[in-house]
C-alpha cells in the first residue's frame, strides 16, 4: 500500500528529466527537496511562527536564553543562511542541467519534425504536379472530343 501510494503522487517527467533524477546522487537529492521545502509558505509559516515565540518569549520573560539583541536568534539565522546558500546553488545548477537537457531534446525532436514536414512538402509538391499533369491530359482530351463532337456535328 505505501509503494503505490508512492508512485501516485511522483509527478511524470520525460524520459530526459527522468534519467537525470534516477541518476541524482544522494546530495543531490537532498539539496532539492531541502530548497524545495525553504522556497514553500510552510517554510516560511513555520520559520515566523518559530521567530514570533522567540521575540516575544525572550521579550516578556518567559525565556531567559536569549535577551533583546536576539544574539543567538542572529546565529541561527546566520548558520541557517550559511547551509542554505550552498544548497541552493547546487539545486539550481541541477535545475540548469535539466532544463539544458530538456532544451536539447526539443530541439532534436524539432529537426526530427523539421525532417519529416520537408518530406511531406516534397511528397505533396510532386502530387500536385502530377495532378496538374493529369489536369493538362483532361484538358486535351476534352478538347479533343469537343474538336470531333463538332466535325460530326458540322
Amino acid at each position: 500500500m505505501r509503494r503505490s501510494s508512492r508512485l501516485a503522487r511522483q509527478p511524470y517527467r520525460h524520459p530526459v528529466n527522468q534519467e537525470m533524477f534516477d541518476n541524482a546522487p544522494v546530495g543531490a537529492r537532498i539539496a532539492d527537496k531541502v530548497t524545495n521545502f525553504m522556497g514553500s509558505w510552510t517554510f516560511i509559516v513555520i520559520q515566523t511562527v518559530i521567530v514570533a515565540i522567540w521575540v516575544l518569549g525572550n521579550l516578556y520573560l518567559l525565556f531567559h536564553f536569549d535577551p533583546y539583541p536576539f544574539i543567538f536568534l542572529n546565529l541561527a539565522f546566520s548558520t541557517q543562511a550559511a547551509y542554505a546558500a550552498p544548497l541552493i546553488l547546487l539545486a539550481s545548477n541541477r535545475t540548469s542541467a535539466r532544463d539544458r537537457l530538456t532544451l536539447e531534446h526539443a530541439a532534436a525532436e524539432a529537426d526530427i519534425e523539421d525532417a519529416q514536414n520537408e518530406r511531406l512538402l516534397t511528397g505533396n509538391t510532386e502530387i500536385l504536379k502530377k495532378v496538374e499533369g493529369l489536369e493538362q491530359k483532361i484538358l486535351e482530351l476534352e478538347t479533343r472530343i469537343m474538336e470531333r463532337l463538332d466535325k460530326h456535328a458540322g
